[in-house]
């Protein structure tokens, strides 16, 4: 067979066929078919790693996440595949990361500590904290602090597939599902899902609106860091900086929420 989905049916023609039959050369297809989407959202999630982290490591990490999305996607949701796959995808190497907890701990707690401090900044003032504010509230200079913000660029990319369960342990979505595909969601979903999307977009409206450019035409539009920066005219390392920050701030507000409505 062509490595390419067959001209003689629809994609989704073929999708309903794989469902019914489980035909592993049709699954050989689709793996063929999807693999360079596989690399591209590796290359993604690889920006702002460090060096240790291998993109061939990525690759085979996000490779389970495909054949998860091929063994469970339901063409009769109305999702487009790679929509649906995307999530599946960045899912599972995000899961992969984790368990190679490769994140120093001290990294780790400054990440927090700074998304405690953000949290308790703005829930004081009741609007969001400048960098100013926050360096302060840290005892540290505002240059220190940027500095601080582009040492944990790395965990703030994980922060993004945090999930959030609707109640369902087998119902949940992430922060960057919600940005990804906002109207990919289904009639028949639970209203506590629908819900926790509408807090998600909430406190993303909230940002400052550099960050929450830079949230959207990555997470939504799907530009890398540095068409981003050919876009809003700045260095791909600021890019990497405003993403950090956003991260944070969402943390920070959905932490907060979350505690309020347990």
């Amino acid at each position: 067979m062509d490595s390419t989905l067959s001209d003689e049916k629809t994609e989704e023609e073929l999708w309903k066929e794989y469902r019914k039959t489980k035909s592993p050369e049709l699954r050989d297809k689709f793996i063929r078919q999807y693999m360079p989407l596989v690399k591209y959202v590796a290359g993604k999630v690889g920006v702002g790693m460090p060096g240790s982290v291998e993109f061939d490591d990525l690759v085979g990490f996000g490779q389970f996440g495909l054949l998860d999305a091929i063994e469970k996607y339901d063409p009769g949701k109305n999702v487009k595949f790679k929509t649906y796959a995307v999530t599946r995808i960045r899912g599972a190497i995000f899961d992969e990361l984790r368990q190679l907890d490769w994140i120093p701990r001290s990294v780790r707690q400054k990440s927090r500590e700074i998304e405690d401090t953000i949290g308790d900044l703005e829930a004081k003032l009741g609007r969001t904290a400048s960098d100013a504010e926050i360096a302060q509230k840290l005892g540290v200079s505002e240059q220190e602090y940027q500095q601080t913000v582009m040492k944990i660029t790395g965990p703030s990319v994980l922060s993004l597939s945090d999930v959030w369960y609707s109640g369902n342990d087998n119902d949940h979505m992430s922060i960057g599902d919600s940005i990804e595909s906002p109207s990919s969601l289904n009639p028949d979903v639970i209203v506590e899902r629908e819900e926790i999307r509408k807090i998600i977009i909430e406190a993303i409206n909230e940002l400052p609106e550099k960050e929450k450019m830079v949230i959207v035409l990555y997470y939504h539009e799907d530009l890398t860091f540095k068409e981003i920066g050919q876009v809003l005219e700045v260095s791909e390392s600021r890019i990497s900086q405003l993403h950090t920050k956003a991260n944070l701030r969402l943390r920070a507000k959905l932490t907060s929420l979350r505690k309020g409505i347990m």
